[in-house]
């Protein structure tokens, strides 16, 4: 999966992952916003990486959570998506607004190549590429990254981005696609 080969997002062991993540993500979605101590130690297990003084606002979701390197210092707020099928970095002094989603996942075009017919079921194939988001950087509310993007040091990607190509450090980027306006 890690190495971006064709998997089945069903196979036994990822289904475990994904339970495991899945009642982490139920207790830390419903403690009290005051519980700080077991808030941070939630994300401490549910996380690769959590640097000091990361904030994570929930409702938050993920598939995993084992994929995700969150650096110090950053701010993710309410309702953000992770589909951390592969590796999803985040740098120090990050600011990722509400609804955004980070997606590594991607599946095949051809129907013929995503679909595998057994006897009593279909399975599906997917792909991964990670997404790599450097330090300082601000992701506009409701915004989308896809497999496999890199984003620079210091940038903003305003609101609404649909995020489908790397961006360099040092500019301002917003739009469908995501576009270089201007550099900072």
């Amino acid at each position: 999966m890690l190495n971006g080969d064709n998997y089945d997002s069903r196979d036994p062991e990822l289904i475990a992952m994904y339970h495991h993540a899945r009642k982490l993500l139920k207790t830390f979605n419903n403690l009290d916003s005051e519980a700080i101590a077991q808030r941070e130690q939630l994300l401490s297990v549910l996380f690769k990486h959590k640097g000091t003084n990361v904030w994570v606002e929930a409702p938050f979701f993920c598939d995993y959570g084992k994929n995700i390197s969150i650096g110090e210092n950053t701010f993710v707020n309410t309702n953000c998506m992770f589909i951390d099928n592969n590796k999803i970095t985040i740098g120090k002094n990050g600011l990722i607004a509400p609804y955004v989603q980070i997606y590594t996942a991607g599946h095949p075009l051809k129907a013929s190549e995503r679909i595998i017919q057994e006897k009593n079921r279909s399975r599906y194939l997917t792909t991964t590429k990670p997404v790599t988001i450097g330090d300082n950087v601000w992701i506009g509310g409701n915004s989308i990254i896809f497999p496999g993007v890199v984003i620079g040091d210091n940038v903003t990607i305003g609101a609404g981005s649909v995020v489908t190509k790397d961006i360099p450090s040092d500019v301002l980027a917003f739009g469908n696609p995501c576009a270089i306006k201007k550099e900072l």
